[in-house]
């Protein structure tokens, strides 16, 4: 299960799973910049913005600021 909405804010570092990597599963690590999903939970992840521009569905929070 992903991580929810709550647990995610800006500055975290975390895991992201982006649409064109979806049927891999490849991973790809970054920073935070914005929460995209306004819903408290998806059943993929919570879509996020990060510091790079890369948008993806949140698996994995790896770190704090």
């Amino acid at each position: 299960m992903p991580p929810l909405r709550s647990q995610i804010r800006p500055g975290l570092t975390v895991d992201i799973v982006q649409k064109q990597d979806q049927p891999t599963g490849k991973l790809t690590r970054g920073v935070v910049a914005a929460l995209l999903t306004r819903s408290p939970s998806h059943p993929h992840g919570i879509k996020v913005r990060l510091t790079s521009g890369q948008v993806g569905r949140v698996q994995a929070v790896v770190g704090g600021e």
